[in-house]
């Protein structure tokens, strides 16, 4: 795992997307792996202006949402299939008909879970998985306690996630269970990419980085990506042990490629 030492959001935000940028460079019908919430934000904001400006194109690209609320209505807004339409979909070229999510409205959960894995097969498997932490150490809503072996299921939201999640349904109750890909799923992405920023977020980093491969912190499953970064800003990086250790060797491989 490589943890990248960021100037603020902003700038993980854009090593993000610079990492999109040089994928659909070389491959254009690359397959991307999409998180949601507030963290990746600023992200979808920069790829909706370099898409703008000309020097990236989302149109030969798939994505795959990492998960779904269980049993919202068509439409709804807290749905996070209303999520990418507003915040990526609607901004870029990518084809509606080329983002996917989880089918949280289908009558067969176990069904459709399988169906989700099949068609993740079918597109050549993720090329780049783009992830948030959740304050639990979660990926996706792999809650502590999911297995490393999972694959896209069912799963019931722990009471953290619930709180955080209450402010994008104006204060109703969020729903309380959603279909996500596994980790197992997540590890089998070609690359990773984990966004953290805010001091919210500083446990559960030290957690996922420095603390010991565990199911009560999911995220640690990551020590296990040999194509693993996180990009982290100084306040999700606060608690972190070796940071001396990451800035040193993040000066050392700049000037290697600047060589």
């Amino acid at each position: 795992m490589e943890v990248v030492l960021c100037q603020d959001a902003s700038d993980a935000a854009c090593r993000a997307v610079d990492a999109v940028e040089a994928l659909l460079r070389e491959k254009p019908d690359a397959v991307l792996g999409l998180p949601t919430g507030s963290t990746p934000l600023l992200m979808y904001g920069e790829l909706a202006r370099r898409c703008a400006a000309g020097t990236l194109s989302l149109a030969k690209a798939s994505t795959f949402n990492l998960d779904e609320y269980i049993g919202l209505p068509e439409g709804h807004p807290g749905s996070y299939a209303a999520y990418m339409k507003r915040n990526l979909i609607d901004k870029t070229d990518l084809r509606i008909s080329h983002a996917f999510l989880p089918a949280g409205r289908a009558k067969d959960l176990e069904a459709a879970s399988r169906e989700y894995e099949d068609r993740i097969r079918t597109a050549g498997g993720i090329d780049l998985q783009i992830l948030g932490i959740g304050l639990n150490g979660h990926i996706g809503f792999n809650e502590p306690g999911s297995s490393l072996k999972s694959r896209t299921r069912v799963k019931t939201l722990s009471s953290a996630t619930l709180a955080a999640n209450i402010k994008d349904f104006d204060g109703a109750e969020p729903p309380t269970m959603a279909l996500t890909m596994g980790i197992a799923t997540i590890l089998e992405a070609r690359r990773i990419l984990l966004i953290a920023t805010g001091a919210s977020k500083a446990d559960a980093v030290r957690e996922m980085a420095e603390g010991p491969l565990s199911a009560n912190c999911p995220a640690s499953a990551l020590q296990l990506h040999e194509k693993t970064a996180v990009l982290a800003d100084p306040s999700a990086a606060s608690l972190l042990k070796n940071k001396d250790y990451y800035q040193r060797s993040q000066a050392l491989q700049a000037r290697l490629k600047g060589a």
